[in-house]
C-alpha cells in the first residue's frame, strides 16, 4: 500500500502535471480563462527557471565531502540504471555518478566492500532487478564477487535501509558504513538509515554545481532541465515529510 501511495504522490506533485491541468482548466473555464492563463504562465516560468531550481536544490542538498577514513562497506542506493531488453545492456541515467564514485572509493581503498541496494521500483515489475544487474557490471570491471553485497528486494528508500540493516547485522556487525547516493536524495536516505538503526557517514554525489552562472540565458530563460530538477526536489520533500510522520 505504501509503495502504491508513494507512486501516486509522485504523480500528483509533479509540476508538469500541475501545468497540464491548469491548461485543461483554462480550456474548460471560459469565464476565468485570463486569470487561469496568467497563473499557468507564472507557474511555468517558476518551474522552468534554472536559476531558481538550482538555488532551491543547493539549500536542500547535503554538501560534497572529502574523506580519508576507511569504511567496511560503501552502501550505494539504486535508481541509476534500467535495462534495455533489445540491446541486452544497462541504460545509465543522470544518477550514475553514484556508481562511478563508488567504484573510485573502492579502488582507492576507502571502502572495502560495496553493497548495492535496489530491486525493481516500477509499479509493474518487468523482471529487471537492479542490484543484480549492477553487481554483474562491477564483476565485469574486475571487482571480486566476494567484495559485492546485493540487496535486491527493496522498491524504495525505506526498504533500501531496512533490508540493508538485516543483511549488515549478519554480514558486518558493528562495521563502519558509508552511504553513497545523490546529494538531492541524501537527507531522506540518511533519515531512513537512522530509523533502521544503521549509523552511516554520508557521501553525496551528482551535486548541483557550487558556482552560480552569470549568464542571462541561465538566469532569465526557461529550460526543461529545471522541470526535472523541481520534480526530484518536490519528490524528496514529500518523501522526507511522509517518512518523518510514518516512522
Amino acid at each position: 500500500m505504501f509503495f502504491i501511495t508513494s507512486k501516486a504522490l509522485s504523480f500528483l506533485f509533479n509540476p508538469l502535471v500541475w501545468i497540464f491541468f491548469l491548461l485543461l482548466l483554462c480550456l474548460i473555464n471560459k469565464k476565468r480563462r485570463k486569470n487561469i492563463l496568467t497563473i499557468t504562465i507564472v507557474t511555468f516560468y517558476i518551474f522552468t527557471n534554472g536559476f531558481i531550481a538550482d538555488e532551491f536544490a543547493r539549500l536542500w542538498e547535503l554538501p560534497r565531502i572529502k574523506t580519508t577514513k576507511t569504511y567496511d562497506v560503501g552502501i550505494i542506493l539504486g535508481g541509476l540504471a534500467d535495462y534495455d531488453n533489445n540491446t541486452k545492456s544497462l541504460n545509465f541515467n543522470n544518477r550514475a555518478d553514484r556508481l562511478l564514485e563508488t567504484e573510485q572509493l573502492y579502488y582507492k581503498g576507502i571502502i572495502k566492500k560495496i553493497m548495492i541496494c535496489g530491486g525493481n521500483a516500477e509499479a509493474f515489475n518487468t523482471g529487471y532487478i537492479e542490484a543484480d544487474a549492477i553487481k554483474k557490471h562491477l564483476v565485469n570491471k574486475n571487482i571480486p564477487q566476494e567484495d559485492i553485497i546485493a540487496e535486491n528486494q527493496s522498491r524504495n528508500t525505506k526498504e533500501n535501509a531496512f533490508n540493508a540493516a538485516l543483511i549488515l547485522e549478519k554480514a558486518c556487525p558493528g562495521g563502519d558504513f558509508l552511504l553513497i547516493t545523490s546529494a538531492i536524495h541524501m537527507r531522506r536516505s540518511q533519515l531512513c538509515f537512522e530509523k533502521a538503526n544503521i549509523k552511516v557517514d554520508v557521501f553525496p554525489t551528482d551535486c548541483t554545481k557550487s558556482y552560480r552562472s552569470s549568464s542571462l540565458e541561465y538566469i532569465l530563460l526557461p529550460r526543461l532541465e529545471a522541470l526535472e530538477q523541481w520534480k526530484r526536489l518536490i519528490h524528496e520533500w514529500i518523501g522526507y515529510i511522509v517518512y518523518k510522520i510514518t516512522f
